[in-house]
């Protein structure tokens, strides 16, 4: 019963995510987070625009 926890341990550790895994790895989507704005998959809604595009063009970049 014992080596239950200890694998639990080695599981938890093994699937934890690291640090800075968060980041945007495409340009345009840092470039649209970074002038506050957001990514969408769908229309921006109703009172944002698109400026711009995300995850290298499959998304739009919605701002105020």
């Amino acid at each position: 019963m014992r080596i239950l926890y200890l694998l639990f341990a080695v599981l938890f550790f093994l699937f934890q995510a690291a640090p800075g895994s968060a980041d945007a790895p495409f340009a345009d989507t840092a470039a649209c987070r970074s002038q506050g704005n957001f990514c969408r998959v769908g229309a921006c809604p109703p009172t944002f625009t698109a400026s711009g595009s995300c995850q290298g063009g499959l998304l739009k970049c919605c701002s105020k």
